[in-house]
């Protein structure tokens, strides 16, 4: 089989993201990557808008994401966008000038196709095994929520609770203050009665987090240990301690004290806080001695459903 070039394009809340990769018998090999925060949801999301800043950052980006695709005379585009355009009432004419102007067609994924894509990016990076597991990926406007194994999945659900909503909604002084968590913990337990419920029912075992703040509560980790990730390494485990002892120091440092962790990256240093108190809530009902953290998550999960698509045409 001839190997042929596509691009994947995750738009989404807080990250977009472009993946160019070769694909050639079944497999994948990245020829680049890029991360542009470009905070789509900023200034609009709790309003089921996108604002007018945040739509000229998006544009700017997918316009070097179009040269960096045509650079590599690649045809085979694959652009997604979640929570912050399905929501967004101005969300389809945004889609609609992007495919004017740029030629980018963008598929606008609904929650359950996102937390699917995820159960797909998160298997392609060998963290799941035979025992039931709770996966959930933190995203700027949503949180997939998935419990499955390595051959299926059980129960899946996305929720509308993402970082950049529960940072405005409850993240007003810095450092968090105490009655700001005591407000989201309240908050979480009332939105997630459905995965409380089919917690109960399913009973997993594990807890494995996708891409994103488990990327960076692993970087932070790892540097803590003066250790570093190898190179194509996909899978982490983060002990439960030491996520413990990372969270508490997060909600007692400002803005600029976070900024000056090791590890910590600037485009995660505004959300990590209510992210990670809402992976501290997770852990109180699910309790388990280490997390596993998929570097793979959504656009990998993308990735899967082209190399399908390549394998069958």
């Amino acid at each position: 089989m001839s190997t042929r070039k596509a691009a994947v394009i995750d738009m989404g809340t807080n990250t977009f993201h472009l993946l160019l990769v070769e694909i050639n018998d079944g497999d994948f090999k990245t020829i680049y990557k890029e991360k542009i925060p470009v905070k789509l949801g900023q200034g609009g999301i709790n309003q089921d808008r996108i604002a007018p800043e945040a739509l000229k950052r998006a544009y700017h980006t997918l316009r070097h994401f179009r040269n960096m695709i045509d650079g590599e005379k690649i045809e085979h585009v694959f652009a997604f966008a979640t929570s912050a355009v399905r929501n967004a009432q101005n969300g389809q004419e945004f889609v609609d000038e992007v495919r004017k102007t740029l030629n980018i067609d963008i598929k606008v994924i609904s929650g359950e196709e996102e937390a699917m894509m995820i159960y797909e990016g998160i298997k392609l990076s060998g963290s799941l095994n035979g025992q039931t597991e709770l996966m959930m990926d933190i995203g700027g406007g949503s949180v997939e929520f998935i419990i499955g194994n390595s051959e299926e999945v059980f129960w899946k659900k996305s929720f509308e609770i993402g970082g950049q909503r529960l940072l405005e909604l409850f993240h007003h002084h810095d450092p968090i203050l105490p009655d700001e968590i005591l407000r989201l913990y309240d908050y979480l337990e009332e939105k997630l009665q459905p995965l409380l419920e089919a917690i109960k029912t399913h009973r997993p075992s594990s807890l494995v987090g996708a891409s994103g703040t488990f990327d960076t509560l692993t970087d932070i980790y790892f540097e803590s240990m003066l250790q570093c990730k190898l190179t194509g390494q996909h899978v982490f485990e983060l002990p439960s301690p030491e996520f413990h002892r990372i969270h508490q120091m997060l909600l007692t440092l400002n803005r600029e004290e976070r900024l000056q962790i090791p590890g910590m990256i600037p485009m995660r240093v505004d959300m990590i806080v209510v992210a990670s108190t809402l992976i501290d809530f997770i852990l109180r009902y699910v309790p388990v001695d280490s997390m596993t953290c998929s570097h793979y998550a959504l656009k990998e999960g993308a990735i899967s459903t082209l190399l399908k698509q390549v394998t069958t045409s």
